[in-house]
């Protein structure tokens, strides 16, 4: 466990909706080469995507359990809203509420980015309540990782371009549905 004073010094202050301040390539980059072995191998385990593995960090675990929660809950609740079977999310967990609850505010959005940015909104919160306070730690650190990885997400929307691919969709699902347009 290790405390990163000079790394988190120097490190912008995050803010979601505006540009991040790097890559999160450059930091992984900078962070590897300012934290421990140990800890900065810890950092290939932060990503948006739980794929899961555990991590030696408490932190990265409880995120990707948040996060798996929040997407076993919005495939039960589109199947729901679809009123198809939701198979085995059916029994999704309903803990952390903030997770279950977030999925079932963002689908009762209209719009497709409006929710994205919600989901993302919600997913940073997260972050901040699982970090805790200690903002030279190390969990701090892969808080930080995960953060430009919600600000690159964002800053890859295209609003025009996503509305257009929406529309497409939505008249190939109602075509193949039978259903006039």
């Amino acid at each position: 466990m290790g405390s990163y004073y000079y790394l988190a010094a120097q490190l912008p202050y995050l803010v979601y909706g505006q540009q991040a301040s790097m890559a999160s390539s450059a930091f992984r980059e900078l962070a590897r080469a300012s934290m421990s072995k140990e800890d900065g191998a810890i950092l290939d385990f932060c990503v948006l995507d739980p794929d899961g593995r555990q991590s030696p960090s408490g932190f990265i675990n409880q995120w990707r359990e948040w996060e798996g929660v929040l997407r076993r809950n919005l495939g039960k609740n589109r199947a729901i809203k679809l009123k198809r079977d939701a198979g085995s999310l059916g029994d999704a967990p309903e803990f952390p509420a903030d997770a279950a609850n977030a999925a079932k505010t963002a689908l009762t959005m209209e719009s497709p980015l409006e929710a994205e940015i919600f989901l993302d909104k919600a997913r940073w919160a997260a972050i901040d309540a699982l970090q805790g306070i200690d903002a030279f730690s190390e969990t701090a650190m892969y808080a930080y990782l995960l953060k430009l990885l919600l600000m690159e997400r964002r800053q890859a929307f295209k609003v025009e371009e996503g509305f257009s691919e929406y529309k497409t969709l939505y008249a190939s699902i109602l075509e193949g549905a039978g259903e006039p347009k």
